[in-house]
């Protein structure tokens, strides 16, 4: 996820044509790219590209990795804020070898996701994605898990939160904030040329689809990862997000990086995220705790 270096000049812009923070909002969070940055069949995981519209008609793109033995559930990856699935799957692909279905998307203007990308609409895709998952032949709805990393966290708390469908059996959200103000503000503080103005994101920002708002509501098992040494979502952001979440709920401390625990740690966490998930969603046939 990454923030700095169009932050200001967007804020600036945004505060000069007297923006209502819609618009300004969706180019200061989102951050595409038509780019392949690697090959999923590096992981020598079986995929399929699935093709599927928003609720609006736009395009959408995604990847689907079956489970390498009788599936356990399905996991629905939502990435963070830039690139787009081809630099995002490696954090996810992995759970196929672990016994799960993994569904992954890009958002619209993302990849090869058609349309602009805004922050509205990335909501409305999570949505279709939500509902196009559960119609695949392969998946259980009822042992579907969402998981959220960085901006894709929020906008899976606003996915579920928004949407009226069915919970999903467990949400994990990894290095998410819960406010995008806030986060706004953050970012900027770091830097000392920038600090005098990180005013700036509590005037310019509409805070639309607020996750603190979206996750009080969510009453499905929640696992929280962050790490305190999070450089670029404050690890205060995370804890605020856990402390409005509803039981049951988790938090897990990661010494260091942001959204690497299922990547550059994955031999520390990726077990513990197989036993949670195991544990969560108990037995095939079982109803979810």
């Amino acid at each position: 996820m990454r923030f700095s270096g169009f932050f200001l000049p967007v804020l600036l812009s945004a505060a000069a044509l007297g923006a209502s923070g819609c618009a300004g909002a969706s180019r200061l969070y989102l951050n595409p790219s038509p780019a392949v940055y690697a090959d999923p069949s590096s992981e020598g995981i079986p995929h399929r590209t699935v093709t599927f519209r928003s609720g609006d008609g736009t395009a959408l793109s995604g990847l689907f990795f079956p489970s390498l033995s009788a599936p356990l559930g399905t996991v629905v990856h939502m990435h963070g804020n830039s690139e787009n699935l081809t630099k995002h799957f490696r954090n996810s692909a992995w759970l196929a070898k672990e016994g799960f279905n993994v569904f992954l998307f890009d958002y619209r203007g993302y990849g090869a996701s058609a349309g602009r990308a805004d922050l509205d609409g990335a909501v409305r895709d999570a949505e279709a994605a939500l509902r196009e998952v559960s119609r695949m032949p392969e998946v259980d709805a009822g042992r579907v898990i969402v998981f959220g990393q960085s901006l894709g966290g929020a906008i899976a708390v606003a996915a579920i939160s928004e949407s009226g469908l069915p919970l999903p059996a467990a949400l994990v959200v990894e290095g998410t904030f819960s406010s995008y103000k806030r986060v706004g503000s953050a970012t900027i503080r770091r830097n000392w040329l920038t600090w005098p103005v990180s005013w700036l994101p509590w005037i310019l920002i509409k805070e639309k689809h607020p996750p603190l708002k979206g996750i009080a509501g969510i009453t499905c098992p929640k696992l929280f990862v962050h790490s305190e040494n999070d450089p670029t979502v404050p690890y205060s952001e995370g804890r605020r997000l856990y402390e409005a979440a509803p039981e049951p709920k988790e938090f897990w401390d990661v010494p260091s990086g942001h959204i690497d625990a299922f990547h550059g740690q994955r031999d520390v966490y990726g077990p513990r995220l197989v036993s949670f998930l195991r544990e969560t969603l108990g037995a095939p046939g079982a109803a979810a705790r």
